[in-house]
């Protein structure tokens, strides 16, 4: 299982590359903590970052559980499909947030299927 638990670390470390750009961001505009609006750069690079939190809530887990049942040869690529649709919504959304529907659902995608294969290895793990 130590390529699932690369892909997670990998998220984990995507997120904190994010947490970078939105300080770069903060920088680069000149808008003091506390403020979260009036920049464009730094709105969009921070909504890039809390939109991946939101979603790392889900995606972990389900990683991980779907991991105890399934091959890692059939999870870990599932993975990396997330982390591929996060870079790319991460750069739809900074040029051009209207074109950050594919890297979402390269994003929200992975999540779901993650959930049902961890689902279903629990229901079968039960009757077994």
């Amino acid at each position: 299982m130590p390529i699932i638990e690369l892909i997670a670390v990998l998220a984990v470390f995507q997120y904190l590359y994010f947490g970078y750009l939105v300080g770069k961001q903060r920088g680069i505009s000149g808008l003091k903590a506390p403020a979260m609006i009036g920049h464009n750069g730094f709105e969009r690079m921070y909504r890039v970052q809390m939109n991946t939190l939101e979603l790392m809530i889900a995606f972990l887990p389900a990683l991980m559980l779907a991991g105890q049942y399934w091959p890692a040869i059939v999870v870990a690529p599932i993975g990396a499909i997330y982390l591929v649709g996060r870079m790319i919504f991460c750069r739809a959304y900074a040029t051009d947030p209207s074109t950050r529907g594919l890297g979402f659902m390269l994003s929200l995608g992975p999540i779901a299927v993650l959930l049902i294969m961890a689902l279903l290895g629990a229901v079968l793990a039960l009757v077994n």
